[in-house]
């Protein structure tokens, strides 16, 4: 735009050189030059006689008439050579007007182009400038939502570290509260067992453990089968495992003086005696038994 701004001001200049030299030379050509009328002057002449015995010529004096305005001469044709000086002028001066007629729209041309190329180098800076305003804006939204992301990441990963150290509290607490519930109901098993104990130790010292032990031995001997084998002062100590409610699940013989008869008859004593009998005393059962077995007590 700035160089079609430097061109507009000598064109305008030529521009108007040219006009008005064309308005001198139409002026001249429309306006010639007439030729002024011929004033007749005032003539003194002398009559002159060829007779010689004349007398001598009086002078006459012959007064001008007034002037009249005579009617506008007729101009004559221009001879050849100026009628071709003419057209020759005539034809020069419209080859000089055509010339200057296409001067001038070569001018018109290039000032047509050159504002055609202004326009078009405006509208290639407004092309760019707006292809850079949206690169600008795109490149900002771009910024903004990776700020806007990041933004969003960072409220995620703070509220996942909290998250999590709310999830190692709760665990923490979790974790001592089910150490103090283990701890309670440590303390309570134990007391469970000391009292347990502690009624057990006194059921055996009032006797009812040997009564127990005796009513069971009682029951086994009962259902014994003494084999010929079996010789006096038969002693079997046996390992009994029984179910609650008495019953035997297992018998094992681990040490005895008589023979393999006498063994399996003991182990028969025994399954025949399930189930066993009941303590007095809940506190006093032994799932897990070791019986004395004397047949001749």
């Amino acid at each position: 735009m700035s160089n079609t701004r430097q061109y507009i001001l000598p064109f305008t200049l030529a521009t108007l050189l040219h006009v008005a030299l064309v308005a001198v030379l139409a002026a001249g050509f429309a306006f010639p030059v007439q030729n002024k009328p011929i004033t007749p002057l005032a003539v003194k002449a002398t009559l002159v006689l060829d007779d010689a015995s004349a007398p001598p010529p009086v002078p006459v004096e012959v007064e001008e008439p007034e002037s009249e305005p005579e009617p506008e001469p007729i101009p004559e044709p221009p001879p050849d050579d100026e009628q071709a000086r003419i057209q020759a002028e005539e034809e020069k001066r419209r080859e000089d007007a055509r010339i200057e007629q296409e001067r001038l729209s070569r001018i018109e041309e290039a000032k047509r182009e050159a504002e055609r190329k202004a326009e078009e180098e405006r509208q290639r800076i407004a092309a760019e400038e707006a292809k850079k305003k949206a690169e600008e804006e795109a490149r900002q939204k771009r910024e903004e939502e990776a700020r806007r992301k990041r933004e969003e990441e960072e409220r995620l990963e703070e509220a996942r570290r909290q998250a999590e150290i709310e999830r190692e509290r709760e665990i923490q607490r979790q974790r001592e509260e089910n150490e103090r519930r283990r701890r309670e109901l440590e303390n309570e098993a134990r007391q469970r067992e000391i009292d347990a104990e502690a009624r057990r130790l006194d059921v055996i010292a009032s006797g009812a453990l040997q009564a127990y032990v005796f009513a069971i031995n009682q029951k086994i001997t009962r259902n014994w089968i003494k084999p010929a084998s079996a010789g006096p002062g038969l002693e079997c100590t046996v390992q009994v495992r029984q179910l609650p409610g008495g019953e035997v699940v297992s018998v094992n013989v681990r040490r005895c003086n008589g023979d393999a008869a006498v063994v399996r008859s003991v182990e028969a004593a025994v399954r025949k005696a399930s189930p066993l009998p009941d303590p007095p005393d809940p506190s006093i059962f032994e799932q897990n038994l070791t019986i004395i077995f004397k047949p001749e007590q």
